[in-house]
């Protein structure tokens, strides 16, 4: 229960006579008297809260960047009208900063054995599992002066979504693998290495293609056209250790990965490849396995949704193993990390060999593009000092870069908003080349 501010009003504007003419116990006592039993009598006419019963529905999931409707059902069933405001509350992060007070309002008259929907918009800030704290109800009497007040535990998850902002790069990226499929109408002839049909010859083809038994069957030249290989077995591979956490704009790092991630997840499924996921640090973060072509980009998305960076080092062995034994037999291995020098030499080099024996290899990394902004700044000596710096540190990249590549590694740094497309285009290269 509570005092309204009008009460509070009420109460100062009897005083001013009070203080004037009847100062005293009897002045007080003649104003507050008729305002105290009018709070009574305005605390037994509000609608009692306990009573209420509360229910939700709407949204279970959204994409960071999108709002979602939270519905929240409110009966009625004394026979008192329900004057109200209630407080739907949600984690800070569920609003837009300055929004939450507006948002998370409602003002509501519920005649008796009635009921009403109230509908929450959330615009989440984060990515995860958004829990639906306490709904609390403040009941008005008729007059206004006294109120009740109670909360309700109304239980409700909404899961935010990576926003997957590099979905459109991807008709152009199927584009391109419809045209090494050899399924466009451009006059070339399907690259790969996986053999698809025979058709006749035409002056410019490769004599290696031409088929001499098929030929000698029938009165034309007939040739061989190719494919890239399909059902592949492609491993994300995500560390979430400490560099993952590292910020590039206004994001981490490991936000950027996972953009690529699903965007080569996308385009390898519709490849007719088949697309596991893990993310790792000291421990298995996250796992999918064995989805099939319609389920990995929902799985996957669903996994990531709650995937966050940890604050250790990543256990390069303990990952490499993992790995391993999520691949048993010859995969590609994408694995999206820091190509900081401590990190790659200290951990990843000693155990790179073991991947590369029997799979391919490509390492995908974030680079800051405010790196890249300072290597050309100049005209004051702090700016010079900046460059150097960034120079610097462009270098050693550089020169882990070449470490991997001599191994037999295919490498793409990149900055956030090019990883993705970047990653698919190697993706699309190695399929060419029928190195999958």
């Amino acid at each position: 229960m509570a005092l309204t501010g009008r009460t509070a009003l009420l109460a100062a504007l009897g005083s001013l006579p009070v203080g004037i003419w009847a100062p005293g116990w009897t002045g007080m006592l003649a104003v507050n008297a008729p305002l105290a039993l009018a709070c009574a009598c305005d605390f037994a006419l509000a609608a009692p809260v306990r009573r209420l019963r509360l229910t939700r529905s709407g949204d279970t999931s959204a994409r960071l960047g999108e709002s979602a409707d939270v519905e929240l059902t409110v009966t009625n069933p004394s026979g008192r009208p329900l004057r109200a405001e209630l407080r739907d509350a949600w984690p800070p992060s569920s609003w837009q900063p300055g929004t939450e007070v507006t948002a998370s309002r409602h003002h509501s008259t519920i005649p008796p054995g009635e009921r009403r929907r109230l509908t929450t918009r959330l615009r989440p800030t984060r990515r995860g599992d958004h829990h639906a704290d306490r709904v609390t109800i403040r009941s008005y009497g008729p007059l206004g002066l006294f109120t009740r007040q109670g909360s309700h535990q109304v239980p409700w998850t909404v899961r935010v979504l990576p926003p997957f902002a590099s979905r459109k790069h991807l008709p152009s990226k199927l584009a391109r693998l419809r045209e090494l499929d050899g399924r466009t109408s451009v006059l070339i002839r399907g690259q790969g290495t996986e053999f698809d049909s025979l058709r006749d010859y035409v002056p410019g083809d490769d004599t290696r293609s031409i088929d001499w038994r098929a030929t000698a069957r029938q009165s034309t030249v007939a040739v061989r056209t190719w494919r890239p290989e399909r059902d592949r077995h492609i491993l994300l591979v995500l560390d979430t250790g400490r560099t993952s956490a590292g910020r590039v704009g206004d994001a981490p790092r490991l936000d950027a990965s996972m953009d690529a991630a699903l965007l080569l997840a996308a385009l390898a499924s519709r490849a007719g490849d088949r697309v596991d996921l893990l993310a790792y640090d000291r421990r298995v973060r996250a796992l999918v396995q064995g989805r099939a072509a319609g389920e990995v980009l929902p799985s996957l998305v669903n996994a990531l949704a709650t995937l966050e960076p940890e604050l250790i080092e990543t256990d390069a062995r303990g990952l490499t193993a993992t790995a391993l034994r999520t691949a048993p037999r010859s995969s590609l291995i994408v694995l999206l990390t820091s190509l900081d020098r401590a990190p790659v030499e200290e951990g990843l080099l000693p155990v790179l060999s073991r991947l590369t024996k029997r799979h391919t290899v490509l390492v995908a990394s974030v680079a800051d593009p405010h790196i890249e902004q300072m290597a050309k700044s100049r005209g004051t000596t702090e700016a010079v000092y900046d460059a150097a710096a960034a120079a610097q540190a462009q270098s050693e990249r550089h020169r882990t870069a070449e470490q991997l590549t001599r191994r037999g590694v295919t490498v793409v740094d990149a900055t956030p908003h090019e990883l993705a497309p970047a990653l698919a285009d190697a993706y699309l290269s190695l399929k060419a080349a029928g190195r999958l």
